[in-house]
């Protein structure tokens, strides 16, 4: 796995897609929006990206669209979300794809939100086609079974009726239930590594009908042996490093395709190649 200060230098006329997860962003982690800023002044800077994805838990906790799109002009200007949202446009602007898909944290994520800057909301399992493999993209969290308490509440809050039910109570009540709710997930450090990692047969069920597999949510970036002949993929979640340090910075796991900058689709010609790398910004 390499290591890379800056997208731009990981031969940028290669570079066709970018893959990041587990940003967990939040006004209480400025060091993280910055780090993604910077990602995003990386991907504005890279001439053939065509696609951006986020696979989940882009934010720590998201209380519904609403939270952001009842704002006026004026309490919109001096928000954390907005230069997010106004570099992302002018990606998108640039004629890069913003893909964004559902993690644990900000499943009430909506397409509204996305539509301010031109990006799409996407569902698990998502097959991106690299070469001549497909590789199954997914948040990662459905993968860790194990999880029996955990797995009951995935099931609740991915339905529907409860997500109608959480986005028409008031904004106070939400932000209360997102209080418990993280305060519950604190509960998660006390239980048993192995229950909070992905169980084997569950990857083995989710890769059968792909090449690979890649995912995020565990905090555990690493290139496993799924089976004999495939792959499993695990993004890494934005950490800060050194915090006490006058230039600290913040490390991330991410994905990148790459190709053949002579051809015109190169993330599906023979010459793709996906990999992982070790993406750090200086704050």
């Amino acid at each position: 796995m390499q290591s890379f200060e800056h997208l731009i230098t990981t031969s940028p006329h290669e570079v066709r897609q970018v893959l990041i997860s587990d940003l967990h962003l939040s006004p209480e982690e400025p060091a993280l929006v910055q780090a993604f800023l910077a990602l995003l002044d990386d991907c504005l800077a890279l001439p053939v990206l065509k696609r951006l994805f986020i696979l989940g838990d882009w934010f720590e906790v998201w209380l519904g669209d609403d939270f952001y799109l009842s704002l006026s002009d004026e309490e919109r200007q001096s928000h954390w979300l907005t230069p997010l949202i106004v570099k992302l446009k002018r990606l998108r602007v640039a004629g890069c794809e913003i893909l964004v898909m559902h993690g644990n944290r900000d499943f009430l994520l909506g397409q509204p939100f996305c539509n301010l800057f031109g990006g799409e909301l996407i569902y698990e399992p998502y097959t991106l086609t690299v070469g001549q493999q497909n590789y199954r993209l997914e948040h990662g969290d459905a993968l860790c079974t194990d999880d029996k308490k955990y797995q009951f509440f995935r099931k609740i809050m991915r339905n529907r009726l409860t997500q109608w039910y959480l986005l028409n109570k008031p904004l106070e009540k939400r932000l209360a239930i997102a209080d418990k709710m993280r305060k519950s997930q604190q509960n998660n450090a006390n239980k048993a590594a192995h229950i909070m990692d992905v169980n084997d047969e569950a990857v083995h069920q989710a890769i059968s009908d792909s090449d690979a597999l890649l995912h995020g949510h565990t905090h555990r970036p690493a290139i496993h042996q799924a089976t004999t002949d495939k792959k499993r993929y695990v993004l890494g979640d934005w950490r800060l490093l050194d915090s006490n340090i006058r230039q600290p910075k913040v490390s991330a796991v991410i994905g990148a395709v790459t190709g053949d900058e002579q051809s015109n689709d190169s993330f599906n010609s023979n010459a793709a190649e996906f990999r992982l790398i070790e993406f750090k910004s200086l704050i």
